[in-house]
């Protein structure tokens, strides 16, 4: 067997398989890019016995624990674990590396394979997230993409991605469209952590000598907050505006967002939160619209009403290098134009 030393957060890609011992629900908020759940605890059982700590004594719940642990390693050991090799070697961790995962790595090692123990456990693996996006930030080359809603600014970006670009998607990892109306069909946003935990995961992979393209968002997206040296660097970046046509952003809209044509009542409800700003008839006229699924005057008028007429004055206070922007016109927004835009946006980082 190898050493006993614990093992720190920047040796776990050393390891084939990474464990997280915590319950479902710990799992579901955030865990380590690459890591399976085998809890050790259920969330039941975790609950169960932190009111027993509390309520009878640490005894009792240390009792009850035990067996819970027992049980659900001996089900792991029979149905997960059954088809693991002599030689496996994991990495298991908890919350802080203590109890969850030792019992883990002790029954591991009984039954004869190399597992280790995450020193610290996730809570180590938070401070390194938090870490990393303090250092790799501000070293980032960003070049941020603007434009007024429907410049198929996300879809510009992928297209950027396809062709070997570095790209940070944003909005992609926060599973929301940035905008009012940005709620995916289906889709909860992820945890604070968890956004935070896939942002690094991918400046770990960048190679901070080439140009990282990402959109210009504000402080939000969604329910979920942007680490604030990302907002800080975001906004003095150089900025690329696409500016589109009226006619070629609408055409965009109409397709990017056909599903809210699928809820005619939720839209019209969240249509509602805009009364405060565009008074009762506008905006009982969209809700008219939005639930007889007449998508395209509502779409015209709000970007013509609500997205545009705030567009230009928040991009120049935000973006320090708004004045020094440079601009992509085009009237073409399809798959095809959105490639060539992509090329465009390319072409510009040679200058």
């Amino acid at each position: 067997m190898s050493h006993r030393q614990p093992v720190r957060v920047p040796e776990r890609h050393q390891y084939a398989t990474l464990i997280d011992a915590r319950s479902p629900g710990e799992f579901a908020l955030d865990h380590i890019p690459g890591a399976i759940n085998c809890p050790v605890l259920s969330d039941a059982e975790r609950a169960e016995i932190g009111t027993i700590y509390k309520q009878v004594s640490p005894f009792e719940a240390k009792r009850l624990g035990a067996a819970y642990v027992a049980a659900n390693l001996a089900r792991h050991l029979r149905e997960t674990f059954a088809d693991k090799p002599a030689n496996w070697k994991p990495l298991v961790y908890c919350w802080r590396g203590g109890l969850r995962s030792g019992s883990m790595v002790t029954w591991l090692r009984l039954v004869g394979w190399d597992a280790q123990q995450l020193a610290g456990g996730y809570k180590s693996f938070r401070g390194h997230v938090i870490e990393q996006l303090e250092t790799l930030v501000p070293q980032l080359q960003m070049r941020v993409l603007c434009g007024a809603t429907g410049s198929a600014k996300t879809r510009v970006l992928h297209a950027l991605a396809e062709r070997g670009e570095q790209v940070l998607d944003l909005e992609g990892f926060a599973s929301h469209k940035g905008s009012l109306l940005g709620n995916l069909p289906g889709i909860e946003q992820p945890s604070q952590k968890r956004f935070e935990t896939l942002i690094a995961e991918k400046l770990e992979q960048f190679d901070l000598s080439r140009p990282v393209y990402l959109e210009g968002e504000s402080a939000k997206i969604g329910r979920i907050g942007l680490p604030l040296v990302l907002v800080s660097h975001l906004h003095k970046a150089p900025v690329i505006e696409v500016r589109a046509t009226e006619s070629a952003r609408l055409s965009f809209l109409l397709r990017d967002y056909a599903y809210l044509g699928d809820e005619p009542d939720a839209l019209a409800d969240k249509l509602g939160w805009l009364k405060e700003l565009h008074g009762n008839v506008v905006i009982s006229r969209w809700q008219e619209w939005a639930r007889t699924k007449e998508l395209s005057p509502l779409f015209e008028e709000l970007m013509l009403r609500h997205y545009d007429p705030h567009y230009e004055r928040s991009q120049s206070n935000h973006f320090v290098q708004w004045p020094q922007r440079q601009v992509l016109e085009t009237d073409d927004l399809s798959d095809a134009g959105i490639a060539k835009l992509a090329q465009q946006v390319r072409a510009l980082q040679t200058r």
